[in-house]
């Protein structure tokens, strides 16, 4: 009787010793998906009418048309961001979210804005991640559900 073994890889599009794959994968997601990262048309036009004005902690860049230029269908100048990993708006801090919406004026990276001691430090939406909230009685908390307060009294038909 002779015992097969079966090897498994880290992954079916190669490991670290074939970058070759690796390379040809990334650039096939970067033409068929539009959510982890930026598309090629957006590359495009982010390096023929983008002028990068900054980055987050999170890996975002932001941009803005070249100069400050106005947009003619518009009627102000166009600023958007490429994001760091997958396309979530939630991960876009709240001053550099003031920013793209025209909100203020002035980037957080010209800024000398010191956080006060009772800030917390930003945090994505946590959505459908195991990080996300879970209110007491929820199926999911991992704690038990709460017993019934003493001011319940179920119905009865009959009484």
């Amino acid at each position: 009787m002779q015992e097969h073994r079966l090897e498994r890889t880290a992954s079916p599009f190669g490991t670290k010793r074939d970058g070759r794959m690796n390379s040809i994968v990334r650039t096939l997601a970067k033409v068929f998906t539009w959510w982890n990262g930026q598309t090629l048309n957006t590359r495009f036009h982010t390096w023929r009418n983008g002028e990068r004005v900054g980055a987050d902690e999170t890996g975002n860049t932001y941009y803005r048309t070249i100069g400050g230029a106005i947009d003619p269908a518009l009627g102000f100048e166009r600023r958007w961001v490429i994001f760091g990993g997958y396309s979530e708006a939630s991960t876009v801090p709240p001053g550099w979210y003031g920013w793209l919406h025209h909100t203020v004026d002035t980037p957080p990276t010209a800024e000398t804005y010191v956080a006060k001691a009772w800030q917390k430090p930003h945090r994505p939406n946590m959505t459908g991640t195991p990080e996300a909230w879970r209110p007491p009685g929820s199926t999911l908390a991992a704690n038990a559900r709460p017993p019934a307060s003493g001011d319940y009294e179920a119905w009865s038909p009959e009484g």
